[in-house]
């Protein structure tokens, strides 16, 4: 391991180091390309409401450890962020009939919702290095950060409609706040965008050369900071100052997803004989899970005019139904994350198999909660 993280303190798969200032976490599971586990949850938890309550951290910042990083090369602890959540965990404790382990599913969904709301509120400045793969958890780790960092290398996806799920962590927030109906877009395809996609989409806030953040990450921990307005002052003058403006157009996605139904955008896109892209698109659609699409599309419209916090509650309820409207095997979520990631036969058998099978009404037994108002896993988000 590169001799930087041995400095820091090792707490499961993540690093925690102190210096100057900040309090600096660096996910370190690069063979999973640092896809979260529910220690790396808690883990993560407990050192982000330690450095809240601490007056000597006046910042934070997180990175993920490169894959083919070695030791000595400048830059080996960048490019890789987090590809997710550690699924196929969740296919293991979805069919193993065992309570331990449905318990421990069940609380993987309620702490990392509920570390995705931390770091959203987080009072102190919160600072994502989201080279190489963002996708899914790694959204949930960064979406809420203060200054959201990417570089010619970030591959930024919410991918979960390709495993029958949906775009979770408090994707139905951040995703229908994009402009137009970017957000359906992302949610429905899992479409993998660049650093200039990101950050006109409001899903990044600056761009960097990926062999500049290690001197970034540097200056963050050397610096000692005598209040949180100079931390303030610093990150506009260091970070912000200067990020160029990034345009890009959205006519050709709000044509077809800002249509009402499902349906109704394949058509759309399947009509457009002479568009590529529109052809392509509706290839991928017919890939993904239809009663995944539906529940997803639903999922997005609602969430435009939620809060965060309830949101995530309705996440949660969301992603209980996943595994249990159709328990074991049945459920959508574990046939997809099989094909996936563990027979890796890419040959998922949906129910509904086609989009045209999908019945009005189906999508809604995923926003039913299971749990009263006052003992909703959730209940305490603000």
């Amino acid at each position: 391991m590169n001799a930087e993280v041995m400095s820091g303190e090792v707490k499961s798969d993540i690093v925690v180091e102190r210096r100057g200032s900040a309090g600096l976490i660096t996910l370190n599971r690069p063979k999973a390309l640092n896809a979260l586990s529910l220690q790396m949850v808690r883990d993560l938890s407990t050192t982000l409401l330690a450095w809240r309550d601490d007056p000597t951290v006046l910042l934070v910042a997180i990175r993920g450890t490169n894959k083919v990083g070695r030791p000595g090369t400048p830059g080996a602890l960048f490019g890789g962020f987090c590809a997710g959540g550690d699924i196929r965990f969740f296919h293991q404790a979805a069919t193993s009939g065992d309570a331990f382990s449905e318990v421990a599913l069940e609380d993987f969904f309620t702490e990392e919702y509920t570390l995705n709301h931390l770091i959203h509120t987080y009072p102190k400045p919160y600072i994502a290095f989201m080279d190489g793969v963002v996708m899914g958890g790694g959204m949930g780790l960064s979406q809420g950060a203060k200054i959201r960092i990417v570089t010619e290398h970030t591959k930024m996806a919410m991918p979960e409609t390709n495993i029958g799920l949906f775009p979770d962590v408090g994707g139905g927030y951040f995703l229908s706040r994009c402009p137009g109906h970017v957000g359906e877009f992302l949610a429905l395809t899992g479409e993998v965008i660049g650093a200039d996609e990101a950050i006109f989409f409001g899903l990044a806030d600056i761009k960097r050369e990926a062999g500049q953040l290690a001197a970034i990450w540097h200056d963050i921990g050397s610096q000692k900071f005598d209040s949180a307005a100079v931390v303030e002052r610093w990150i506009a003058t260091e970070l912000i100052a200067g990020s160029p403006r990034i345009d890009c157009r959205t006519e050709h996605i709000d044509a077809h997803f800002s249509l009402l139904r499902i349906k109704h955008m394949i058509d759309s896109l399947e009509s457009a004989k002479s568009d590529p892209w529109a052809l392509k698109t509706a290839a991928i659609l017919r890939k993904r899970s239809p009663l995944m699409l539906h529940v997803t599309l639903e999922q997005i419209r609602r969430a435009r005019s939620m809060s965060l916090a309830d949101d995530l509650r309705m996440e949660r309820d969301m992603v209980h139904q996943c595994f249990h409207l159709r328990p074991g095997v049945g459920s959508e979520t574990v046939e997809g994350i099989r094909a996936l990631a563990v027979a890796k036969d890419y040959k998922p058998q949906w129910n509904p198999p086609r989009i045209e099978d999908v019945k009005p009404g189906m999508a809604d037994a995923f926003f039913v909660t299971p749990w009263a108002a006052e003992v909703h896993p959730l209940r305490d988000l603000a």
